[in-house]
């Protein structure tokens, strides 16, 4: 078409737009003026006073209600744009320091502070541990009571009576706390006798299988009595009664205690009798009067 026009008009035409091109090249420069000294500052006007009303909460509705950016995103990841902006920008020098920047700073440790001493999360941890105790103990329970069934010579599966797995388990449990207690007052006798300084070694090591034995013995008694179950014994679900079926009264307690330290000492021989007996006692409790019995159903 231009080349159509070229031969119709030949240089005589383009002689005669010649005036007209010139004058357009020479009023490029005052509308472009024009523009920016008028539509340029009506424009931003106009911009400013939408953006100053409802448009951007309505551009932002739109732009959730019609999932834009979810396909932008699927967009951009179908390409693999998505995966190279990213690796992009993990392997710039400038991500790393900025990450050392916040990760060191006072406002971010200060932030990690308060999460780990909230209320929640607090709550959450201890959640956590007792119920992982919690499930531990149960199987634990469960393998020790299967045990105590394969190993009972009369051959009663079900029994309520506990037998040694369960009482050796409970006991481990109630060995352990009673470490720990004595650990505490043996240490605060330490610190006396540091202020002191007229106890001698000897008489350290005679006080402190006293103490031993003192810890031991009451530890037992004070849980048979009070509650007819240690620690170790609640967490293996038995406990120890009497004939009447409530906790042993504290004179008993305190036979059951001795006679178990007394069944110890011959490698546990005192409590082979919980094979053979029918209610599965040991010595301790033929002499005590008392039985052991799981305090709910194998399940």
């Amino acid at each position: 078409m231009a080349e159509e026009r070229r031969t119709r008009f030949g240089a005589a035409g383009r002689l005669a737009f010649f005036p007209a091109r010139v004058a357009a090249r020479a009023s490029r420069g005052p509308l472009e003026a024009a523009a920016d000294e008028h539509l340029v500052p009506e424009l931003s006007r106009l911009i400013d006073r939408a953006l100053a009303q409802s448009l951007p909460e309505e551009l932002v509705h739109s732009l959730v209600e019609h999932r834009v950016l979810e396909r932008m995103a699927t967009e951009l990841a179908a390409t693999g744009e998505l995966d190279r902006v990213v690796e992009g920008a993990l392997a710039s020098p400038r991500t790393g320091e900025l990450v050392d920047r916040v990760v060191k700073s006072d406002e971010f440790r200060r932030a990690i502070r308060e999460v780990v001493a909230s209320p929640e999360v607090r709550e959450a941890v201890t959640q956590q541990a007792s119920g992982f105790i919690e499930e531990l103990a149960s199987d634990i329970r469960s393998r020790a009571r299967r045990l105590d069934d394969r190993l009972d010579r009369r051959r009663v599966a079900g029994s309520p009576f506990a037998g040694l797995a369960i009482r050796a388990a409970a006991f481990i449990v109630d060995a352990l706390l009673i470490v720990a207690v004595f650990t505490v007052v043996s240490g605060f006798f330490a610190v006396i006798s540091s202020i002191a300084g007229s106890l001698r070694p000897a008489w350290l090591g005679v006080l402190a299988g006293v103490g031993w034995t003192v810890v031991a013995v009451g530890y037992f008694v004070l849980f048979w009595s009070a509650a007819g179950r240690t620690p170790g014994q609640q967490l293996l679900r038995a406990r120890v009664r009497d004939a009447s079926g409530g906790p042993p009264s504290l004179a008993r307690a305190v036979v059951r205690a001795f006679v178990t330290w007394l069944s110890i000492i011959p490698l546990f021989a005192g409590y082979l009798p919980v094979l053979f007996d029918r209610r599965r006692r040991g010595l301790p409790d033929l002499l005590a009067g008392t039985e052991v019995v799981y305090s709910e159903p194998d399940g």
